[in-house]
């Protein structure tokens, strides 16, 4: 077995321990209990405190960290979006048979919670769900427009617009306008920004807290979506971002 691979196995046994005893752990209880040496033990614990897995007590005895709870609270959140969420994509994919998405941003990609199909109705699940460049799509324009005016400058300045169509905003002033409307307007666009003859329209979830959690679209032709359609279809997709936004405990 690799090193690294081995070191991975030895500190999740550390963590699965924290967790068991429910109490703070001495280091030699850690490094009984792990089979291993104190030595071994006492820099496997080093990394998982700085990267706050694991803290330290006064009396140099060891706790599970916050890091640990943030993890946890992500799985339940993503659990909970998905079955709240699953019933309104349902009904907004049989009202206009296009394919429906509720998707969140990570590492500037979208990420796909649940996709509904138009051609094989399913439920995919973010495991496969990785998408499409984050800032073209309409679920991007959604999560990006929550953020703060510092965070969407480093955004831009850590990763440049790369064009993907003759309609791709790749100037970041004219991008950071864009946020404003959709931050204004409650709804995001993909107009042939990222595949011609294709558009994306998107609106924000919420949390109980009023933060930006995930966002609803829906995709479809320039018929399908076409500007007389586009009012109607923008409305439909908003309503369901509130509906799920109200789920997850959104009050306005």
């Amino acid at each position: 077995m690799p090193e690294n691979v081995r070191s991975m196995e030895r500190a999740l046994d550390l963590l699965e321990i924290l967790a068991e005893e429910r109490q703070p752990v001495s280091l030699t209880e850690l490094a009984s209990k792990a089979s291993l040496s104190k030595t071994t033990a006492h820099r496997l614990m080093q990394t998982l405190c700085a990267r706050n897995y694991a803290v330290k007590t006064a009396d140099s005895r060891y706790l599970t960290g916050p890091k640990v709870i943030e993890l946890a609270s992500y799985h339940i959140e993503h659990l909970e979006l998905y079955n709240i969420a699953k019933p309104y994509l349902t009904e907004l994919y049989s009202a206009y048979k296009m394919t429906v998405y509720l998707g969140k941003v990570v590492d500037n990609k979208v990420v796909y919670v649940q996709v509904i199909e138009r051609k094989a109705l399913y439920v995919r699940e973010e495991e496969s769900g990785i998408g499409v460049p984050a800032y073209p799509a309409s679920i991007g324009k959604c999560m990006f427009a929550s953020m703060s005016g510092d965070e969407i400058d480093e955004l831009l300045y850590n990763h440049p617009l790369e064009r993907y169509t003759d309609k791709t905003i790749t100037d970041p002033a004219e991008y950071k306008k864009v946020l404003m409307k959709v931050r204004k307007d409650g709804w995001a666009i993909d107009d042939e920004e990222y595949l011609k003859g294709r558009r994306c329209v998107g609106a924000p979830v919420y949390d109980y807290s009023g933060a930006v959690i995930a966002s609803i679209a829906i995709n479809g032709d320039l018929e399908e979506l076409s500007d007389e359609k586009l009012p109607i279809i923008v409305e439909a997709v908003k309503n369901t971002a509130a509906l799920v936004s109200k789920g997850m405990g959104y009050l306005p």
